[in-house]
């Protein structure tokens, strides 16, 4: 599927505008700077949590994860897009909707656990 800007402008073109950044072997889709959602190995995937995880599992949405480079299995918190998304922009928006409040919220909490410096 290898997502490209155009491509992503039409699969997101409920949602409204996105940008699309490649990232070491895939891409980043992002809004205001937020990433919610990548493209590896031709699969789109979305951010999720634990309060968006149940209806990926009830889509048998798995995660994305990917090998180290020390052989570990590492789990990302995306979850593969639904196929059917990739054909309804109106449901592909609600769904992108989510996961980008997944992501406001996922950086929220980095900036309140950051260690304060003095100075």
């Amino acid at each position: 599927m290898a997502i490209d800007q155009d491509r992503a402008d039409e699969i997101f073109a409920a949602f409204g505008p996105v940008r699309v950044k490649r990232m070491f072997s895939g891409v980043g889709v992002f809004v205001d700077g937020r990433m919610f959602a990548l493209e590896a190995r031709d699969v789109l995937y979305l951010k999720s949590d634990a309060t968006t995880d149940p209806d990926f599992e009830r889509e048998g949405c798995e995660a994305f994860s990917y090998a180290s480079a020390k052989g570990r299995r590492v789990v990302m918190s995306y979850r593969r897009a639904p196929e059917r998304l990739l054909e309804d922009p109106d449901e592909m928006a609600e769904w992108a909707r989510r996961a980008l409040i997944v992501a406001q919220a996922k950086q929220k909490q980095k900036r309140k656990s950051a260690p304060v410096s003095s100075r």
